[in-house]
């Protein structure tokens, strides 16, 4: 089959794992393919795909070939596939807007965001870059916080005929506005804040499923979370965290017995920690009472590689895209978003999810 041709807003750490692993798994086989939800998903296997165009700010990338631009700092996850072959696209100066933290310009951390000194682009240039790659499905990267950014980036996509996988927490998909000038336009789109493969978010949900499906009264629980990569670093402006704080809770009540009391209930980011670089730890702990009262406490510890993570879900969620593209599907995939996003627009058990998007990728059910 074709290449599926992306493009991407954000050449960090995420798109670093991503664009890896679509060499990574090239020479593997099924049975060998470790790290994978599907092989083949509507005919398109992890490497049926190419990226065609790519956006940052940084004077570190911007202009820099994209598969060189992913080993540039502060970008700092695993490097599990270090020898990549020249993809012949450079990376093109984005639009800056919210994108960045004020405190990012002038941290005393080699995590610090240098700003590029060519000219930001404007809606017409990522458009017209957009139209003239082919690009199919564009895949937001951007930090935690990029609200306007967001939406200038899912306006292009609008204005340039792409669909949209929308992996941070600004509500795209799950705005009402921007889902039906999505389904207007013909244009799927996956959204919004990816869930991680096997993190903390989700860990989080089948546990607090867990305590509702064995009778257990889930009374206070909270999730506390460090890491050292530019993402964590980005978070330290709390006034950035609204959106990524709703997500992740509501990630959580959503699949409570009963809503907890806001006051019993801490889901969030945490802390920056430097040498931490881009392993995220979790440390979660729920409290509740089971039969005849008598109260149980649980204490978890998770370690994980944060922006592998995180591809190991994207290349799905692209795939599901491209598979609506194929279709003629336009509008929030419903099910791909509630299985892969923790902020979809209609939340679902993880179990009925999982099924749900079983059935889209069959053809048996439409979105």
């Amino acid at each position: 089959m074709e290449k599926i041709r992306i493009a991407i807003a954000g050449i960090g750490n995420c798109a670093s794992s991503l664009i890896q692993g679509l060499e990574h798994y090239r020479d593997k086989s099924p049975e060998d393919a470790v790290g994978l939800m599907h092989w083949d998903l509507g005919g398109y296997r992890p490497f049926d795909m190419e990226v065609v165009a790519a956006f940052d700010i940084d004077v570190r990338k911007v202009g820099k070939d994209v598969n060189e631009a992913i080993f540039e700092p502060p970008n700092c996850t695993t490097v599990f596939c270090g020898s990549l072959p020249k993809a012949k696209v450079p990376v093109k100066m984005g639009c800056i807007l919210d994108g960045v933290a004020s405190h990012m310009t002038d941290h005393p951390d080699a995590r610090t965001f240098v700003p590029s000194d060519e000219p930001e682009a404007t809606a017409n240039d990522v458009v017209n870059a957009l139209q003239q790659s082919g690009a199919e499905v564009l895949i937001n990267y951007l930090p935690v916080g990029s609200e306007k950014a967001a939406r200038f980036y899912a306006d292009c996509a609008l204005e340039a005929g792409v669909a949209l996988v929308n992996c941070i927490p600004v509500f795209i998909a799950s705005d009402e506005a921007y889902a039906k000038r999505f389904e207007d336009q013909g244009l799927p789109i996956v959204g919004d804040d990816i869930k991680a493969q096997l993190g903390a978010t989700i860990t989080h949900r089948m546990l607090t499923d867990l305590f509702h499906k064995r009778g257990v009264k889930l009374e206070r629980t909270y999730q506390l979370n460090t890491g050292g990569n530019t993402d964590f670093l980005n978070m330290l402006n709390r006034d950035r965290l609204a959106s990524k704080k709703e997500s992740k809770t509501e990630a959580v009540q959503s699949v409570a017995a009963e809503r907890i009391d806001d006051d019993n209930i801490h889901v969030g980011p945490s802390d920056y920690v430097a040498w931490q670089n881009d392993n995220k730890v979790c440390f979660l702990r729920m409290e509740g009472k089971m039969f005849g009262d008598v109260p149980m406490n649980l204490e978890l510890r998770l370690s994980v590689e944060d922006s592998p993570n995180s591809a190991g879900v994207s290349i799905d969620a692209i795939r599901c895209a491209k598979v609506a593209l194929d279709r003629g599907i336009g509008g929030p995939l419903l099910s791909p978003s509630a299985f892969f996003m923790k902020h979809p627009p209609e939340q679902r058990t993880d179990d009925d999810a999982h099924r749900h998007t079983e059935e889209f990728i069959a053809g048996t059910r439409r979105v």
